[in-house]
């Protein structure tokens, strides 16, 4: 791999914080205050917080203790059985795949979020205004309009990307630099702009899709799973551990990732419900061009939203990397189809670059039928989910490690990576109850993972001659 694709501290910090506070930051406020009350919404932000802090150390800690395993949390499924096994190709194959459909789906949902704030200044990409009918289907003019846009900044940031790694990560660093420069503009604002009456009821009933009235614990559990799509991305410094230039800073930029990502998150998700009464806000395709508007006008919002433009660009900057690295590196340690592993001469995954991008492109006909607000709410759902099995899986390798002592010498350092295991565990398996608790969206995860199982056989099948072959050498 050349030097120009090599990625030091603060690109790998930028990749954390860009991949981190994406599409979120610009649509969770919306999606919490549906989900919950203010109370409900600051408890599943703190608890959401110190759970992937957990998942953070445990990441890092991961990333030092075995560096000869890269390509991010889903590799590590591979490694909880022997070495070579069906068991550990197939639990390593099944882990990359859900990880990296996920991937995809936050690609498409920071793509979408970057079609709503481009509608502040092209108001008619909100149209609703009848296109076309087809056997019964309509196509609005917003839908259509929203599906070029959307498929035009994927394929644009595709052939960016070929141009070389370290120059796209160069450049969501400078996106990452304005967006948080931004963030901490709009948090001054709305801190002048509080109004407390907005946040009150504090502790209010909430109903879900079903129309039963939800308490405050329920509301909790709803909310986690929307606070903890604010934080995928954490694990980005791990994915590209093979890409950095010295092992020991992901760690260092995964911790310091998150803490910007957290400050910039918690402030302005707070200041937001303090801007907005809830009815607006749980209705708003663009909350934060709505919550700014409220102070400084139109002039306010196009700056915001010109923000809000830049650093989705560089967010979907690093999506797309984080993706495509996924299956390359997964198929590197054979746990992934080999053609994944074509690189171009750059020392780019092509193939698996290609493929990531043609599948996003099927996600983004779900522009075509939804509003804005209601394909991310989707497309979140989807993603949030596929993540939650490899970062129970690296709390769970983590333990591994810490019950058998590999690469451990002292018992001080062995015990507080076995407690941090231990939290890390029990929040990943809280969210997953939390998220699959309504059965459409168990069905969904289910069908996500069974899906890998068709794309499995010709992984597994070359297995079987290995150890075949391996038989009669014996």
């Amino acid at each position: 791999m050349g030097k120009t694709n090599k990625l030091g501290f603060w690109l790998l910090t930028a990749l954390v914080v860009g991949n981190m506070v994406g599409s979120g930051i610009f649509m969770l406020p919306r999606s919490l205050s549906a989900a919950a009350s203010p109370a409900g919404v600051i408890a599943a932000w703190l608890l959401t917080g110190f759970g992937v802090l957990m998942l953070a150390l445990v990441f890092g800690n991961l990333g030092i203790r075995k560096p000869n395993i890269q390509g991010g949390p889903q590799i590590y499924a591979g490694q909880l059985f022997k070495q070579g096994s069906k068991a550990s190709t197939l639990s390593g194959f099944m882990s990359s795949w859900g990880y990296w459909i996920g991937n995809i789906a936050g690609i498409v949902a920071v793509i979408t979020t970057f079609a709503g704030y481009l509608s502040t200044f092209f108001p008619v990409l909100t149209s609703n205004a009848p296109l076309v009918t087809i056997n019964g289907f309509t196509l609005r003019v917003g839908n259509g309009l929203t599906f070029i846009i959307c498929t035009i900044l994927l394929w644009g940031i595709h052939f960016i990307i070929l141009r070389g790694m370290e120059s796209a990560g160069r450049l969501n660093f400078v996106a990452t630099a304005a967006k948080v420069a931004g963030f901490f503009l709009f948090i001054i604002v709305g801190l002048f702009a509080f109004q407390k009456s907005n946040i009150l009821p504090f502790v209010a009933p909430r109903t879900d899709a079903a129309g039963h009235t939800l308490g405050l614990l329920p509301q909790v559990n709803n909310a986690a799973v929307n606070t903890l799509w604010a934080f995928i991305g954490i694990e980005s410094a791990m994915v590209f551990s093979g890409r950095a230039k010295k092992s020991s800073d992901i760690k260092g930029a995964t911790i310091l990732g998150l803490l910007i990502s957290l400050v910039i998150y918690v402030g302005i998700s707070f200041l937001a419900m303090g801007m907005l009464d809830q009815k607006t806000l749980i209705h708003s395709d663009k909350p934060l061009i709505d919550a700014i508007q409220t102070v400084m006008g139109p002039l306010g919002c196009k700056v915001l939203a010109a923000i809000g433009l830049i650093s989705l660009f560089g967010s979907t900057i690093g999506w797309v990397m984080l993706s495509a690295e996924v299956p390359y590196q997964a198929a590197k340690q054979r746990l992934f189809l080999p053609s994944f592993m074509k690189e171009n001469k750059k020392g780019l995954p092509v193939f698996s670059l290609l493929l990531t991008n043609g599948l996003g492109q099927l996600f983004i006909f779900s522009t075509v039928s939804k509003s804005i607000s209601g394909a991310f709410d989707f497309i979140v759902l989807i993603a949030t989910l596929a993540y939650l099995v490899p970062y129970f899986i690296s709390s769970i390798y983590q333990m591994k490690l810490v019950i058998t002592g590999e690469t451990y010498e002292g018992n001080k350092t062995r015990w507080m990576d076995g407690v941090i295991a231990i939290l890390a565990t029990i929040y990943s398996t809280w969210v997953i109850i939390a998220g699959t608790a309504d059965i459409k969206t168990f069905t969904y995860g289910v069908l996500l993972l069974a899906s890998g199982l068709f794309f499995c056989r010709p992984l597994m099948k070359k297995q079987e001659k290995v150890e075949q072959k391996n038989t009669v050498s014996a």
